[in-house]
């Protein structure tokens, strides 16, 4: 009987050549969505070399780090560095034969939101691209992984990556998920008991009820940020949910092929006596809503919790952390995290700007008003999210409430573009990442679910959703 992992189905089905006896792999990419950012020099290295792009009908360029995400959209960038980019983008589109979606295209947004609108993820792939975060198509049974500059050049020309396998690790999560809880807690619980370097060498298979439970986008999430403990992949069966959220999308089978492709896709699962490197048990029934309160997203507790005391920490390296942090941030230990004020409040990125995560903001909204001392910013994963925002009346909550609502793109996810902090602000965030500077040099940033940025945007400082929600004050009165 076979005792493999999905992850090990996945590698084993990609496999054009081995190359050595330590796990090199000559791997077969069936697709590549790249951005503006990290693929110029790729480009380069290939007209350089006078080479081709292999299978440019498996590749999709899409402009979403840099662009401006002001409500009135426009074809130029904010700065000279950001237009060269974009220019030379468009080139390469044109030169190498290339689909592009730019940023007055209808398509366009975040890539890891745009490629399983297009139907270009679908169960059983490897895709490949310049982005960390391409762990997310994790979520409809596919590998994702991100690769360098380097790896995109070698990508683009043969269609494969030299690429080491990886070590196995399951994490199983029970239970039921909490009132006002959701994946967004699931993973930030996971970094903090793991850390941030917890899953580094691995590729993580979730399982359990509490994941078959989750929706397509509270899957991606989980996937998404699964690179924040060092994985470089994130799997999940596909099951029935994958199969109906895909069905009908732009790039999909019909007919027979979809057919055939269904069969197929229901063998997609580790076998029952799979063997993994690595596991992890977490019962999210007793799982309350995180908030990250360091420079890294395993530094993170409960709302309900306080600044932790380095001095209480026995482990050297872990109390210099602690201390390296509370200096960024700003914090005093023992601070209980409700007290901590915000300046901003931001909900989108490729974590957590789907339509879901709007609708989850908007419940807590409900004709509330934004705290007067923050500035509220919502940005939609897609052109397409945010035309369905605006059709569900979502749009119209955020813009009464006082929230700016703005045009796709990954905006202050990184300080990449014209949505950046200044120094010493601090923001309730929907994204990803709380590393120093990441959303601009000296400022301060603390993760959490969209339906708690929207509490904590409300209240001016940090709060427990579940005390908005449990509360029937209005504009602000909560």
């Amino acid at each position: 009987m076979s005792n493999k992992t999905l992850y090990e189905k996945l590698i084993e089905s990609h496999v054009v050549r081995e190359l050595d006896d330590e796990g090199h792999v000559l791997l077969y990419i069936d697709r590549s969505i790249l951005n503006e950012y990290t693929s110029p020099q790729a480009f380069s290295g290939l007209r350089e070399s006078g080479r081709v792009v292999r299978h440019p009908a498996t590749i999709l360029l899409n402009v979403d780090h840099v662009n401006p995400t002001r409500p009135e959209r426009d074809a130029e960038m904010t700065d000279e560095g950001g237009q060269l980019q974009v220019d030379y983008f468009r080139q390469n589109a044109a030169d190498f034969g290339i689909e592009l979606f730019d940023v007055l295209d209808p398509r366009q947004g975040i890539e890891h939101v745009v490629a399983h609108e297009q139907g270009m993820v679908m169960p059983g792939m490897v895709i490949a691209a310049g982005d960390s975060h391409t762990t997310t198509y994790g979520a409809f049974g596919a590998l994702g992984f991100g690769i360098g500059t380097s790896e995109i050049e070698h990508l683009l020309a043969t269609q494969t990556l030299v690429y080491r396998k990886l070590k196995t690790l399951l994490v199983t999560v029970r239970g039921e998920l909490p009132y006002a809880c959701s994946a967004k807690d699931i993973i930030l619980e996971l970094l903090e008991r793991i850390g941030a370097s917890g899953a580094t060498g691995y590729a993580i298979e979730f399982d359990g009820e509490a994941i078959s439970a989750l929706s397509m986008e509270g899957r991606m999430t989980l996937c998404n940020m699964a690179v924040e403990a060092g994985a470089r992949g994130a799997i999940i069966a596909p099951d029935q949910k994958v199969f109906d959220y895909i069905a009908g999308k732009p790039q999909m089978p019909v007919g027979e092929l979809w057919q055939q492709a269904l069969s197929e896709w229901a063998t997609l699962r580790s076998d029952p006596d799979a063997v993994f490197d690595k596991t992890v048990q977490i019962d999210c029934s007793e799982l309350e809503p995180k908030v990250t309160w360091g420079i890294s997203p395993d530094q993170t507790t409960t709302i309900s919790g306080s600044v932790p005391d380095p001095e209480k920490e026995s482990n050297p390296a872990k109390q210099q952390a602690i201390r390296k942090a509370l200096q960024y941030m700003g914090l005093t230990a023992g601070t209980p995290l409700r007290d901590i004020q915000i300046t901003h409040a931001f909900i989108g990125s490729c974590t957590n700007g789907r339509i879901e995560d709007l609708r989850s903001a908007a419940a807590v909204i409900q004709g509330r008003k934004i705290a007067s001392h923050v500035r509220g910013i919502i940005v939609p994963g897609s052109s397409q999210v945010r035309r369905q925002a605006e059709e569900e009346g979502l749009a119209l909550q955020f813009i009464n409430a006082g929230f700016e609502w703005r045009q796709s793109g990954c905006s202050m996810c990184l300080a990449m573009n014209e949505d950046v902090l200044a120094p010493g602000d601090r923001c309730a965030s929907g994204t990803n990442r709380n590393f120093p500077g990441r959303q601009g040099v000296g400022a301060r940033t603390h993760l959490m679910s969209p339906a708690m940025v929207a509490a904590a945007a409300i209240s001016g400082h940090l709060e427990d959703v579940r005390t908005v929600l449990n509360t029937g004050g209005k504009n602000g009165v909560i």
